[in-house]
Parts: C-alpha cells; sequence; structure tokens
C-alpha cells in the first residue's frame, strides 16, 4: 500500500492513494460509512501504532468501499501533507560509499574555489577520491535531527537567512513500526513500517563552519522545513529489495543525477539493529539512509539558487517535489 497523510477543510487525513497515484481514499470517512470509526486511522502514527491489525483493516476497508468514488479525492483536491509529519524521533545516516567520498571531495574544491577561483575548484574536483575511513564499515554512522521541522511535498523551503549554501540531498527513509530494544538483526524487518523520500536540505556554509567542531550538525540542518518526507509511505510488501531502487534528481526539469540505491554499507535491518543496543526504538521513527551517491550538489559544485524546484524521484515511491527560495529576496 501506499500511505497518505492530507489537509482538507482544515482536518488532517490518512488515506490510501490509488488511481495509479492518482487518487486519495479517504480511511476515517470510509469506516465511518461502513459502520464505525476506527481509531487507527485518526493519524498515521496511530495506523503505525496499530500494526498490522491496522494495516489489514485498511487493506480492507479499501477492497470493499473503494470503489465508492466519493470517498477518494483527485490529489489536486487536497494538499498531500508529510506523510509522518511528527516522527516520533527522526536519524539520519551516513550510508553511501561514493556520497561519503565524493562530498570529502566536493568540500574541499568547494574551499579551493572560494580561494583561487574556478580553475583551482576544477582541479579539485579533478583529484583522485580519499579512501573511506574505516569507521564506516565498522559501525553504522547516523545523527539525531529535529523532527519537529517536517516538511512534505509541494512545500516552499524557506531558505535560512544566515546561509549563502543551500542543498539538496536525496536519500531513502524508513519509518518504524513496534517498539522495542536490542533487535536482532534477523528480526528487525519485521519492524519496518515502510519506506518514503527524505529531502535533507543543508545550509553547507553554516554545515561547513559546525563540523568543525566535530559534535555534529546543527544549524547546516535544522531549520523550519529542512527535514522534507514524501509523497507517501510504501509498505515494505511493494517495496521488495530497498537496496534495487534507481532513483534521480531534477532540478527546474534539468536531470541532475541519476543513481541507484544499491551498496548500502548497512541494510536498515543492521541499522536497526545497532542503534536499538540498549535503547529502545519507538514505533513511528524516522531513520535516513543517509544521501545516494551523485544526488547533492556538494559532490559535483552545483548548489542550489533562488526559485529551484526540485524533483526527488525513487523508483516504487513517487516523486517529492518542492522549491526553494530566499527569504530576502
Amino acid at each position: 500500500m501506499k500511505l497518505a497523510t492530507f489537509r482538507r477543510d482544515g482536518a488532517e487525513r490518512v488515506a490510501i492513494v490509488h488511481a495509479d497515484d492518482g487518487k486519495a481514499f479517504d480511511l476515517a470517512a470510509a469506516a465511518q460509512r461502513d459502520g464505525a470509526a476506527n481509531p487507527a486511522f485518526d493519524s498515521m502514527l496511530a495506523l503505525i501504532d496499530a500494526d498490522d491489525r491496522g494495516l489489514d483493516a485498511a487493506r480492507a476497508l479499501f477492497e470493499r468501499r473503494g470503489g465508492e468514488s466519493d470517498l477518494s479525492y483527485a490529489l489536486g483536491e487536497i494538499e498531500l501533507r508529510a506523510p509522518l509529519p511528527r516522527p516520533r524521533q527522526m536519524r539520519d545516516g551516513m550510508s553511501f560509499e561514493t556520497h561519503i567520498r565524493q562530498s570529502s571531495r566536493g568540500a574541499m574544491a568547494a574551499a579551493a574555489r572560494r580561494k583561487g577561483g574556478e580553475a583551482a575548484f576544477q582541479a579539485a574536483m579533478a583529484a583522485p577520491l580519499e579512501d573511506l575511513a574505516p569507521v564506516y564499515r565498522q559501525i553504522p554512522i547516523y545523527y539525531i535531527t529535529n523532527r519537529m521541522i517536517v516538511a512534505g511535498p509541494g512545500a516552499t523551503i524557506r531558505w535560512p537567512r544566515y546561509s549563502e549554501e543551500m542543498d539538496y540531498e536525496l536519500e531513502l527513509g524508513m519509518i518504524t513500526k513496534r517498539t522495542r530494544a536490542n533487535i536482532p538483526a534477523a528480526e528487525a524487518g519485521a519492524h519496518i513500517f515502510g519506506y518514503t523520500i527524505f529531502n535533507d536540505f543543508s545550509a553547507r556554509d553554516r554545515q561547513r563552519l559546525e563540523m568543525q567542531g566535530r559534535l555534529g550538525p546543527a544549524k547546516g540542518k535544522s531549520f523550519d522545513g529542512a527535514n522534507v518526507l514524501g509523497p507517501w509511505i510504501v509498505t515494505p510488501d511493494e517495496i521488495g529489495d530497498p537496496q534495487r531502487l534507481d532513483v534521480a534528481v531534477r532540478v527546474n526539469g534539468e536531470t541532475r543525477a541519476k543513481s541507484t540505491t544499491q551498496g548500502m554499507l548497512n541494510a536498515f535491518e543492521e541499522i536497526l539493529a545497532y542503534a536499538s543496543q540498549d535503547e529502545t526504538i519507538f514505533a513511528g521513527e524516522f531513520f535516513g539512509s543517509g544521501t545516494v551517491g551523485n544526488c547533492c550538489g556538494l559532490e559535483t559544485g552545483r548548489l542550489l539558487a533562488h526559485g529551484d524546484v526540485i524533483e526527488l524521484e525513487i523508483e516504487k515511491i513517487g516523486v517529492l517535489k518542492n522549491k526553494v527560495v530566499r527569504q530576502d529576496a
């Protein structure tokens, strides 16, 4: 199933996306017509908390009433929100070797450009990539980010005033179900509710300054709307292998990258097992894969400009589209 959160008449609703991703079936309204409200359909978190029982109820309801046209809305008639507007926690990783190595070179090339101009930048970009630091193969690397600043598909992201270098990052996102500590990797798949697209917008100049403190990103990654999820959550049965998905980035209609989710240093199951060591992982948490190789501007030296429209596409999920604008423009 594809599961979305949408707003209509001032209220947020949960829906099954169907009709070739063109319509949203209102689960709460359908349950009322079916004879009784179902609290599992009150929000996406409520549906996640209901576990397989909630998903089975949603499937059965759609089978019974999916053909009733007045229970579905065309996507153009509603406002899609982030499918999980307030995750219980958000963690973002560094799982793709190509991105890790290329972003390091990209940062050095950007510094060369500031000091020596375009020729210095091009020379730095032609330099060999550094070896991957051993720690990335020893443990999953991630940080905790701000779960309260989540935006959704179609949102206009307001460029933070303290930054001159805005970037996009295409990531595969995973949502948890069930609550447990010390999850064995062999059992972690049962704790995955579904997958979505994550645009980890980044203020690169502030991030560059912060990382000198060796603690992790703060304002480089944390500003209103910086964490964008969408357009919906897709359940694992429709995804298959999450490491065999084609991805693409388009900016103003121009394709800037085509890549694949293959080659994660640690699968989501391994990340869950590691993160849950003597720490309870709750249903409704979000884990980002880290940026897929070639899928951010830092790696290529092409950052964003005022008014740019970014489309991130992941096979079997869909397209997450947003616009960025300067607040002082």
